[in-house]
């Protein structure tokens, strides 16, 4: 796996990463009360497979001993942070917050996988709820600014830190952003925090990262749920995630995955 892509390989992985914002941003507008996790998933597999796409995480596997991850999508809602099921026992609620993360290699064959998520506010939600999504939001373009040739990886997190952290919120240790494009997870590592460690990464034209966020309103200690995925809070706090593929660029960085209502 290549960590600088070909001229080539940046335009389908473009192209594929529009394509997946517009579907994440139809799915997001499902989220309302009474709507599952199932249903959602059921039309995140339809637009994919439409698109002439291929679900990326549907049968993913961490390790060859690992299950098979059985969703289109990671359907989160609450204290969950990433991983979530999408199941037809999953049912939004009004005032829940909703994280769909969602992944898609275009063409089906032979094709380059982008990655991308969300995180919504389901009808009346708390302040303290709109607060963490805005925030959250916020630290991911902040991040995505650092992502220009001649900076280093460890350049991402620390702005996310310097950011997060004064405000008292938690930042998801066990959980990063990753390399993407010829696979769904590549190497770098791409932290929330700071990591002396990814200094030595640097940014250069061709490069492209999957930076995502995960923030949490109490502590950044995680669980995983008896199905081997879903990952919760350890404190039971509520936790927002958003996400985008970008590449980097002699002109500065591009969002792949930018949704259409963000290009307004």
């Amino acid at each position: 796996m290549a960590y600088i892509k070909n001229k080539q390989e940046i335009e389908k992985i473009i192209e594929g990463g529009q394509i997946l914002g517009e579907i994440l941003e139809d799915l997001a507008a499902m989220a309302k009360p009474g709507v599952t996790g199932f249903d959602i998933d059921m039309e995140a597999e339809r637009r994919i497979l439409e698109a002439g796409g291929k679900p990326a995480f549907k049968g993913y596997k961490s390790r060859k001993s690992d299950p098979a991850f059985p969703s289109t999508i990671c359907f989160s809602i609450n204290d969950e942070i990433v991983h979530g099921i999408a199941t037809k026992k999953k049912v939004i609620k009004d005032g829940d917050i909703v994280s769909i993360d969602i992944g898609m290699k275009y063409p089906a064959e032979g094709g380059y996988f982008t990655d991308t998520a969300i995180t919504v506010p389901v009808g009346d939600v708390s302040e303290q709820a709109k607060q963490l999504l805005a925030v959250t939001k916020k630290s991911l373009y902040k991040a995505i600014k650092q992502a220009t040739v001649g900076n280093v990886i460890s350049d991402i997190g620390k702005t996310v830190e310097d950011y997060i952290e004064p405000q008292g919120y938690g930042i998801v240790r066990d959980l990063v952003g990753h390399g993407v494009g010829h696979g769904v997870h590549e190497e770098p590592r791409v932290p929330n925090y700071f990591d002396e460690e990814l200094t030595r990464w640097k940014l250069e034209s061709g490069v492209v990262i999957a930076i995502e966020p995960m923030i949490t309103i109490g502590s950044y200690e995680v669980k995983t749920a008896d199905d081997g995925w879903s990952i919760s809070t350890e404190d039971g706090s509520l936790s927002a995630h958003f996400e985008h593929t970008v590449v980097i660029s002699k002109d500065g960085p591009i969002i792949a995955t930018l949704r259409p209502s963000e290009k307004k």
